[in-house]
């Protein structure tokens, strides 16, 4: 079990890492090897996260079309690492992102994956509510979801607020609340928050290119 618990934790860090450096080529080569080895939850679920990761660069890259097909390509294994153990809020969190990173490539997606990205954020703050992830998660989903629909900007950073209380560590937290703050008009407010994301992960290359576009004023 550590061995699996160990394998697992480098797994990850790889993803993260190539995400932070925005390197595709790398997820895919980490896609390639995670798609021959899903054959069970945590696998799929790996297999979900990298191709989340795949989506996010993508997007960050300006290239929404291919951002939508490798979310796309990620709700498969993660449905089945639900139906494995639909008890486990994270494996409901990351089908929740997937569903909601196809959304802003084409609005009418978000008729059909809509649904699925809120009920799937919901129910892994059901699950397991002290988790800074899963409000991350519904703070980027209220981040592009209209206020007619029930998000919107305050709500967004709402909810990055919350993840930054259970975890003021979170990076990605601090960058999703900057990026929110500059667009409610709080340029200064912004920059601080996007500081704190570079601070706390050096290698984001995201985090860095949003503060170098957000004003001081």
């Amino acid at each position: 079990m550590i061995w699996i618990l160990l394998f697992a934790a480098i797994n990850a860090g790889i993803l993260e890492e190539a995400r932070d450096r925005q390197d595709s080529a790398a997820l895919s080569a980490q896609i390639a090897k995670l798609s021959a080895a899903a054959n069970d939850a945590k696998s799929n679920y790996n297999l979900a996260i990298a191709r989340s990761f795949e989506a996010e660069v993508a997007m960050e890259k300006g290239d929404k079309k291919a951002s939508a097909a490798a979310a796309e390509a990620g709700i498969e294994p993660a449905r089945k690492a639900i139906a494995a153990q639909a008890g486990n809020a994270e494996y409901h969190r990351i089908l929740g992102t997937l569903c909601g990173q196809i959304i802003p490539a084409n609005v009418f997606a978000g008729l059909k994956y809509g649904r699925c990205a809120m009920d799937e954020v919901a129910k892994a703050i059901e699950l397991n509510p002290k988790s800074a992830d899963n409000w991350l998660s519904r703070g980027v989903g209220n981040y592009y979801l209209p206020p007619s629909f029930g998000g919107g900007i305050d709500k967004a950073i709402s909810d990055f607020d919350k993840a930054l209380e259970l975890n003021p560590k979170l990076a990605d937290a601090h960058l999703w609340r900057g990026i929110a703050l500059r667009k409610a008009g709080k340029n200064a407010e912004a920059r601080k928050s996007l500081a704190k994301a570079l601070e706390l992960n050096p290698k984001r290359i995201w985090a860095k290119t949003q503060l170098e576009k957000t004003p001081a004023q």
